[in-house]
């Protein structure tokens, strides 16, 4: 089965958090699928944290070692539909999405995702 990344997944390999640090570098091996949407969460949250520069080198690395899935008209409506059956965020959504249309295993920590009832393998990062 192929593996999926959330913004969650990859804030915390940036921050070296463990274990999700190190299990996302595993996963990195295997070139995981992860959504434009989730990739803006870790643009976003990087440039607050550390400038525009930053982040901008985060997502050119991301492009290097991850495979993006832009969201296409049909992904945008799954991804409303799992947000809409699931009280999450519209971009956990998107990264549940994401792992369905790969048949991928979802990395992540994310609290709203482990308590859901997600229609795609999750694997607990924390």
């Amino acid at each position: 089965m192929s593996l999926c990344l959330d913004s969650w997944a990859v804030l915390r390999w940036l921050e070296g958090v463990e274990p999700a640090a190190s299990r996302v570098e595993q996963a990195l091996v295997e070139r995981p699928c992860m959504s434009w949407i989730n990739v803006g969460e870790v643009f976003y949250v990087s440039t607050r944290a550390g400038g525009r520069e930053v982040a901008g080198s985060i997502v050119d690395d991301l492009r290097r070692i991850v495979r993006l899935d832009e969201p296409s008209p049909e992904r945008v409506l799954q991804a409303a539909t799992i947000k809409a059956d699931h009280p999450l965020a519209y971009a956990d959504a998107f990264a549940i999405a994401t792992a369905v249309a790969h048949d991928a295993a979802l990395l992540t920590g994310d609290p709203e995702i482990l308590a859901s009832d997600a229609p795609c393998p999750v694997e607990d990062l924390r």
